[in-house]
């Protein structure tokens, strides 16, 4: 891992983001039912799982830091054949959230690739990126 000892501690954030791309008919199908799945809602367990996933980066990706995390945040709406994903990650500490907010996003579409594989193999996870951070040395907006 790399030493962070020196660096001072400042409020850190980062937004990720992705996209679930569906078949339109199996995307009609999902909206016409509330995306909900035989397993239940299929946006609820991928926040959930996105949550779950952000907390354990550190533990998923070998040379992250462990951070104490004081802010997650994860939305999917449904757009055009997709579920858009974005994860908001907040905390204090020497190094960055990145890597988490990369996680949820991550995390939450392999759930909902879980979810509704049965509907259909042709779903895409797609664009998963950093869409913006900010703390420590370099601020980074695309």
């Amino acid at each position: 891992m790399v030493d962070v000892s020196e660096k001072k501690v400042s409020a850190r954030t980062a937004i990720a983001s992705g996209k679930v791309v569906f078949p339109k008919a199996v995307f009609e199908t999902l909206a016409a039912q509330d995306f909900l799945g035989h397993k239940g809602s299929i946006i609820q367990t991928a926040v959930i799982a996105g949550i779950q996933a952000v907390k354990k980066t550190a533990e998923l990706i070998p040379l992250c830091h462990q951070l104490g995390l004081s802010k997650i945040q994860i939305d999917i709406t449904p757009e055009d054949k997709t579920l858009q994903i974005r994860c908001l990650v907040k905390c204090k500490e020497q190094t960055g959230v990145e890597m988490e907010a990369l996680t949820g996003v991550s995390v939450s579409a392999l759930t909902i690739y879980d979810m509704c594989k049965a509907l259909s193999h042709d779903i895409k996870i797609s664009e998963i990126q950093l869409e913006q951070k900010t703390g420590g040395q370099h601020d980074f907006k695309r």
